[in-house]
């Protein structure tokens, strides 16, 4: 038996990383991301379950009051988070991660301090960057968390000499380690290092707008990943490698994918502090266009949607902040049994989260065949008798086609001016993330529904019952 539990121990590991793998796969499309998510939670099960029969396992007690403990934040958590504040926690769940990687580093040092035990290079390389990664990633999400809740200004926080100070943290830790690395045994260096790695994570994420939150949220989720894999190679853990080796590559493709939906570069995200009104170059500022507008009432709306053959509902965060989904969907549903052609036009950075639409969407009951990508739905505009924009700004702003001094200029949007009709509901003329008014509410085709979204779309539903 002694003999087989380490063999069976790495098979079990064998099969948790091969169903990882399936469940990560089949999130990639709405029709099975909800099997993916459950086929990825056994194989976490099955590695738990693996790890606690391992013999280096000692005590039992304190492991399950933990999990006990966890699962029951955990559970009453997600039961009462509302899903427009579902950033915030995933927020919050990648600082989470971040911290643990990083406290396993600090228990392996500690323990090999108090062993005596010389500390291998590997091992100290392996610590270091987990504390690095992990401690980035844990105060760098709590401040996303901050800012995505309102509890600190949304918009990029900059001062002087920002760049150059957040030069010495790195060259303070990069010293720190090399002294670390030829005198393994300083404790108080160790903990200098991981107070600067704390302080890294405020001064990555401090200068970064709420424009930027898609991104900065799949790149946190992404360290996270690292930090794990780092904490396998400081524990020697396969199966902590692996799965954090997929956190880490998972996260960093959807990084990736959310660049190329903003037409902009990595680098251009973490450092040009986008999302600052000041820092606008083109387009007019916020409600400062003379242009005229053509505003519209619910009645009016309603007449334009109830007799459309086809409608696109665009929806952004306005609709989120307002919690309107529900709404949305009763709109949608009454104007399909009038006859009319409904579809959802997601565009990949709509919202603070990569999918923050198709999850506020699915909670709302919205069939995912629904929902069409930006590429799928752009050439189905011109055919559409009236584009719905709920809360959307940039990623429907003409500007980012036609005008080359527009801070936004070159990112793909939904091409909503297309539509035969636009009719777009907001509270008012004010800008978006980038600062800029768009191009799209002085339209001919456009006309303005001002109110908040789920009181409009509340009315319209009134309305179209009654045509």
């Amino acid at each position: 038996m002694s003999d087989f539990l380490p063999t069976g121990i790495q098979l079990t590991y064998l099969v948790a990383a091969s169903l990882f793998i399936l469940g990560l796969k089949k999130l990639g499309s709405p029709a099975s991301a909800r099997n993916g998510n459950l086929i990825a939670a056994l194989g976490m099960l099955l590695a738990i379950v693996a790890t606690m029969l391992d013999q280096h396992v000692l005590n039992y007690e304190m492991i399950l009051v933990g999990l006990a403990i966890g699962s029951v934040i955990g559970a009453v958590i997600a039961y009462k988070v509302q899903m427009t504040e579902m950033p915030q926690m995933v927020g919050l769940l990648n600082g989470l991660g971040g911290a643990s990687s990083a406290l396993i580093a600090v228990a392996e040092f500690w323990r090999l301090l108090d062993s005596s035990q010389p500390i291998p290079l590997d091992v100290n390389i392996s610590m270091l960057l987990d504390v690095l990664i992990g401690g980035v990633t844990l105060t760098g999400s709590f401040l996303a968390f901050a800012k995505l809740q309102g509890l600190i200004s949304g918009t990029p926080i900059t001062f002087p000499l920002q760049q150059p100070f957040n030069l010495l943290l790195l060259g303070s830790y990069l010293a720190g380690s090399a002294y670390l690395i030829r005198t393994p045994d300083s404790l108080p260096v160790f903990l200098a290092v991981v107070a600067v790695s704390l302080v890294l994570g405020v001064m990555f994420v401090l200068p970064i707008g709420g424009g930027d939150m898609p991104v900065v949220i799949s790149l946190l989720n992404s360290l996270s990943g690292v930090a794990a894999a780092a904490a396998g190679f400081v524990v020697m853990n396969n199966m902590l490698i692996i799965a954090g080796a997929l956190v880490g590559a998972s996260g960093l493709i959807l990084t990736e994918i959310m660049c190329k939906a903003m037409n902009r570069s990595l680098f251009s995200v973490l450092f040009s502090a986008f999302g600052s009104v000041s820092t606008a170059s083109g387009g007019a500022a916020a409600g400062a266009s003379d242009q005229p507008v053509r505003s519209i009432d619910a009645e009016e709306g309603a007449m334009m949607l109830g007799y459309a053959r086809s409608v696109v509902i665009v929806p952004g965060y306005g609709m989120a902040v307002a919690q309107a989904q529900h709404s949305v969907r009763e709109l949608a549903d009454q104007l399909e049994r009038m006859g009319v052609d409904v579809k959802y036009a997601i565009h990949p950075v709509a919202g603070r989260m990569p999918g923050h639409m198709n999850v506020l969407l699915a909670e709302a009951n919205v069939a995912y065949t629904q929902l069409y990508d930006m590429e799928d739905i752009n050439p189905q505009f011109e055919q559409a008798d009236v584009a719905l924009v709920i809360g959307a700004n940039d990623v429907v702003n003409p500007a980012a086609r036609s005008d080359k001094n527009s801070p936004i200029y070159g990112m793909p949007i939904l091409e909503v001016d297309r539509a035969k009709q636009t009719i777009v509901i907001k509270r008012s003329m004010s800008a978006g993330f980038a600062g800029v008014d768009n191009e799209l509410f002085y339209k001919a085709k456009t006309t303005m529904l001002f109110g908040s979204a789920k009181d409009m779309v509340a009315k319209l539903v009134s309305e179209v019952k009654q045509l």
